[in-house]
């Protein structure tokens, strides 16, 4: 969480130095666990349904609701409105349809029971249109490939495509007469004219193949194995699709996954893991599946396959067993039953298809009937004759899945019932990540060092190229891969020097970007004196609170920062209410800062004190977990490392700063945005927008903060335009003028938002901000850069098959051609693979080189004052998200005003 609270601790160096969802004994560790992501859907239309409804040749299990609602008395959630269709599925043999229901309410004026409607796929299913890429980059751009810095020779997780793709594909439309009930029957239907079709990739509508066909119009006939029922299919000719773009890549990312099948792997999400190399932590009751994300995509000069390690957590044990605990343990066991298992994850080992719980049914069991074409039929006859499965209690619950929103979209609104005994657990618990011991156990297996990654994925392209089944796809698609990973051009920028002081030469950031050490010997940068200011402490903690803030005054004081010593104020007890009330007498007398030292993570009582000092109130406050103040062995000294982090965050807090890099640009506000859900109603969200205002680059920067509360349907458009004016407002009263340089980073957004982002976000902010500075007298074009800075990728390099150091650059091979766009490596890792972030300018008016820009941002990198080393984003980035978390966990309302030019939410 924050301040002083321990989170589950840290298993890899990145994880501490400030990535999102880090964990620190102090408040600062970069934010927690489940980072929210905001911001617009992706602007990709779809088609509406078109032709008649069909109906099922078999009907699937439904589940008939005995009573007038949801087993808790609640509304389940209501499915999207939203129309679109499922991304291409190859003709690969699907497994059998799931047991499911559908809930409507009953027609208006009726009785209010709730009524059974069974809604189906319309059969003329149209695949979404492919949003186009944007290009941020003109043709007569200046050179993306920067220059500064010692030249490297780096290795990356890609694999080249040996082959040009230079066959053609054929577009064609496949509509069946009758309409056909599912997309596992039409795969068979057309796999039926393998032979004519030749090579070929088919998504249920619409078919791609590598030869055309001998009439642009064509009528096959095929018939159902099982029923006899005949089906004519319609082919038509609509296009011929160019390799290079969207729709082509995409074709060539199904082959490459058709080939794949190859590896005996298992399709679990969205992702392909071997369950046959699962690694078991039986201590744990877990097991990990290691398995592979792969895309190809056309790069700067050759189409790449980037292919990424990944792990899938599944728990050795199933719904039932947590039922059965339950059982054992609680009085109320069928609600403790519900808190269990609602909003996690299952895998149904039968198809190997996950499901999100949505509710249980107690009134409804396995022996519970429905009807198919043939009559009624049990749940456990339905297994045990379609799957051969036994299902050992015929009294359990069933769990009811909300259908995904992939199908929903596609007119599906079921609910599938799913029984206890044959769901498997999948993901963590919070328990399970706060303890230090499995998770270090599983950071073992999970955080592959570079050498082990390398070999990981040479063996992956050995298997992939050797398996019989993998080399006849890949054949027959012409497809041929580089058994060698990716070389590719890198640049390490010189280390950067940390400034303490005006006066100093500063100190070098060293080859790790870590200058903790560097404290001991030199003040902070600016200070704020600390004279007015309260301990809040349970009377039992007082003595190790004692000892705490003696050594934060010891550490303080070689750091040039004046704390007095402050009231400690005892407290009878640790329940959420003495805080309040203790919390309300202390505000009364106006303090600087306010000290409360907690007993354990209690969520509620952390929540309750930062909003009443947060909202209700304006004043910083400083959290510590008894545990971190406790002193390991007695020996006090051993407080010394986390009081010099606690000090140093205190006078971050009141306004000051601890160390400065040297910034060459005058006049320069840096804003950074992010945005976190509501942890309490997933419809709401707030975006938080941290500003650094730099108006001389050997003075002291000011801060500015402000977060904005809008719903998912909102456009965050509205908001950030408007905190942008007033933080160039706060700009013109601190310095008397306007910025003359703005640079944006913009977080949490993904690659099908950009043309989103461009398009609302950055055009209105480009009008406001030209508005703003025409009516100042300022006629120029505003000087304003705008990165999208994006953590979420599978990209990783490797030096010499090693880490690459930190400042490492790569603009080129792996990079895009249509984007000004380049990968930082701002971290050391001592464990794993580090992580590089890309970072991607959509709209540049500075007139700033791209190595300024690289350079620029790698600074950035060395100012979150919660760490005394670099962070994989940017410090404004950074700033945002550890705010937006803040509000959207906890406060759930946008904090005081009269904080703004604080970094009180560090």
């Amino acid at each position: 969480m924050a301040d002083g609270r321990r989170d589950p601790p840290p298993y890899g160096r990145d994880r501490v130095r400030g990535s999102i969802g880090s964990h620190s004994p102090y408040e600062g560790g970069g934010g927690g666990v489940g980072r929210g992501r905001g911001g617009p859907p992706p602007m990709r239309g779809g088609y509406p349904p078109q032709g008649a409804t069909y109906h099922t040749q078999e009907r699937r299990p439904a589940w008939r609701n005995p009573s007038p609602g949801p087993s808790d008395g609640s509304p389940l959630p209501s499915t999207s409105a939203a129309v679109s269709t499922p991304a291409f599925s190859t003709n690969v043999h699907e497994p059998p349809p799931q047991p499911a229901v559908a809930i409507a309410p009953a027609a208006a004026g009726g009785s209010g029971a709730t009524a059974l409607i069974r809604q189906h796929r319309p059969s003329g299913r149209g695949r979404r249109p492919l949003a186009d890429t944007l290009r941020t980059r003109g043709p007569d751009a200046p050179s993306k490939h920067g220059t500064t810095g010692q030249p490297l020779l780096l290795q990356s997780n890609y694999f080249k495509l040996l082959k040009r793709v230079d066959w053609t594909l054929y577009h064609y439309q496949v509509e069946f007469v009758p309409a056909c009930p599912s997309p596992r029957l039409t795969q068979s239907l057309v796999n039926e004219h393998k032979k004519l079709l030749g090579g070929f990739v088919f998504d249920g509508v619409q078919l791609f193949t590598a030869c055309k066909l001998s009439s642009d119009e064509l009528v096959l006939h095929s018939q159902h194995d099982r029923t006899g029922d005949k089906y004519e299919l319609h082919i038509q000719r609509v296009a011929v699709v160019d390799m290079t773009d969207e729709t082509g890549l995409q074709v060539l990312n199904l082959i490459l996954r058709r080939a794949m099948n190859g590896l005996n792997l298992q399709l679990v999400g969205r992702n392909l893991y071997d369950a046959a190399a699962k690694i078991p932590i039986r201590e744990y009751h877990i097991e990990l599946w290691p398995g592979y994300m792969t895309s190809i995509r056309q790069h700067e000069n050759d189409v790449l396959v980037c292919c990424e390690i990944a792990h899938k957590t599944m728990r050795m044990q199933t719904c039932y067993d947590i039922l059965r605990e339950c059982q054992r343990h609680d009085r109320n066991f069928k609600d403790a039953f519900r808190r269990a298992v609602l909003g996690c994850v299952v895998l149904t080992g039968y198809n190997n298809k996950t499901y999100t719980i949505h509710d249980v049914t107690f009134e409804t069991t396995p022996e519970g009937t429905f009807d198919t074409k043939n009559g009624k039929i049990s749940f456990m006859e339905y297994y045990k004759n379609k799957y051969n499965l036994r299902i050992r209690d015929a009294y359990q619950p069933m769990l009811l899945s909300r259908a995904k929103k992939k199908d929903t979209r596609s007119g599906d609104s079921e609910l599938m019932a799913l029984v206890p005994e044959l769901c498997q657990m999948t993901g963590l618990t919070d328990s399970m990540r706060s303890d230090f011991k499995m998770m270090r156990a599983m950071a073992d297996h999970t955080r592959l060092n570079p050498d082990r990654r390398i070999e990981r994925l040479e063996t992956f392209n050995r298997r992939l190229q050797t398996s019989p089944e993998s080399q006849e796809v890949l054949k027959v698609w012409q497809m041929e891969l580089d058994r060698r990973l990716v070389e590719l051009p890198g640049r390490l920028l010189p280390q950067e020097m940390i400034f303490f002081s005006t006066t100093s030469n500063g100190v070098q950031a060293g080859e790790n970007a870590d200058w903790t050490a560097h404290f001991c010997d030199n003040p902070m940068f600016a200070t704020v004196r600390l004279s007015r200011w309260y301990l809040v402490v349970p009377g039992r903690c007082q003595r190790e609170a004692g000892d705490f803030l003696n050594c934060m005054i010891t550490a303080a004081r070689g750091m040039r920062f004046e704390i007095s010593n402050c009231e400690m104020v005892p407290m009878p007890d640790d329940n959420q209410s003495t805080y309040i009330r203790t919390l309300d007498a202390i505000i009364n007398k106006d303090p600087q800062m306010i000290m409360c030292v907690v007993s354990n993570n209690k969520s509620d009582r952390y929540t309750a004190i930062k909003k009443r000092c947060c909202v209700d109130r304006a004043i910083p406050t400083q959290i510590m977990v008894q545990k971190t103040i406790t002193p390991k062995s007695g020996n006090v000294r051993t407080l010394m490392s986390v009081a010099t982090k606690v000090v140093i965050q205190m006078n971050c807090k009141l306004g000051g700063v601890p160390w400065m890099v040297k910034i060459p640009l005058n006049g320069l506000m840096t804003i950074g945005f992010d945005v976190c859900h509501d942890s309490k109603d997933k419809s709401k969200s707030f975006g938080a927008m941290v500003a650094t205002l730099d108006h001389d680059n050997r003075g002291t920067p000011k801060f500015f903060s402000t977060v904005s509360h809008h719903s998912n349907e909102e456009e965050i458009s509205n908001y950030l335009p408007l905190n942008t004016v007033k933080a160039l407002n706060e700009y013109r009263r601190e310095f008397g003028e306007l910025p003359k340089r703005i640079i944006f980073y913009r977080d949490g957004v993904s690659d099908g938002q950009l043309q989103y982002i461009y398009d609302h976000e950055v055009r209105s902010l480009v009008e406001k901000l030209g508005q703003i500075y025409k009516s100042a007298g300022i006629e120029q074009e505003v000087l304003l850069t705008f990165f999208i800075v994006n953590k979420r990728i599978n990209t990783r390099f490797f030096d010499h098959r090693l880490n690459p150091r930190p400042g490492t650059v790569v603009d080129n091979v792996v990079t895009l051609p249509q984007r000004t766009d380049f990968y930082l490596v701002s971290q050391s890792v001592k464990q794993g693979t580090v992580s590089p972030t890309a970072h991607n300018v959509i709209y540049d008016t500075s007139g700033l080189k791209i190595d300024h820009l690289q350079m620029l941002s790698y600074k950035q990198c060395h100012l979150y004052y919660n760490w005394s080393g670099t962070t994989r984003v940017p410090a404004v980035c950074q700033y945002a998200h550890k705010l937006s978390f803040l509000v959207g966990q906890y406060l759930h309302q946008s904090p005081s005003n009269m904080l703004e030019k604080k970094l009180y939410f560090l």
